[in-house]
């Protein structure tokens, strides 16, 4: 399932992404690294019969997270030190079609570029460019991994939903290791050539 309605600067699939200097066998091998496999892969897609209509719901904990340390908010700030409440909810929908995405599309070269396209939005390259404003020009690589631990416990809300505790526990980790994949694909290009 794949949202149907107009997202601002989702860009995913089209002419502004560019491709990835990421080949998919490369993400093969990071998949291979990260033990994903075709039991993940269905297992994921598992979780998102049950997550994609709680998405909204998983993004508000984890922006709650956010909002409340400064230290994360502070990149969503405008340059008078004051939230960008139209960037935040630009973003916001973003995030809430990450998580569709993570679970329900197929990892080829559309998704492979659109993962590039995620990592540079964080960075200098790319921050404030798709929705035209101006908060700090780079979210640092050290909170990118460090959210992890906020986005990966999903269990919470696969359990909303009658399932065994073995396919319960299959689904998030089968998510826990598609988090670690993105995350490693968005880390190239904060890193320096020839380093990733």
């Amino acid at each position: 399932m794949h949202s149907s309605v107009s997202i601002p600067g989702y860009d995913y699939g089209t002419a502004r992404v560019r491709r990835s200097p990421v080949t998919l066998d490369e993400l093969r091998q990071i998949e291979q690294a990260a033990g994903f496999s075709e039991e993940d892969q269905h297992a994921l897609q598992c979780a998102g019969e049950v997550l994609v209509e709680q998405a909204e719901q998983m993004v508000d904990s984890w922006r709650a997270r956010i909002a409340a340390q400064p230290e994360l908010a502070r990149w969503f700030f405008d340059p008078s030190g004051k939230p960008d409440e139209a960037y935040k909810a630009a973003v916001k929908k973003r995030f809430v079609q990450w998580v569709r995405d993570t679970c329900m599309r197929p990892r080829d070269q559309a998704w492979l570029d659109y993962q590039e396209e995620i990592g540079l939005r964080h960075t200098p390259a790319k921050k404030n460019q798709t929705d035209s404003v101006h908060t700090p020009p780079v979210v640092p690589l050290r909170y990118l991994i460090a959210f992890v631990a906020v986005v990966n416990p999903i269990r919470p809300f696969l359990c909303r939903e009658k399932r065994s505790a073995e396919e319960i526990e299959e689904m998030q980790n089968a998510w826990s290791k598609a988090v670690l994949i993105q995350i490693s694909l968005w880390s190239r290009p904060y890193v320096k050539e020839g380093l990733w």
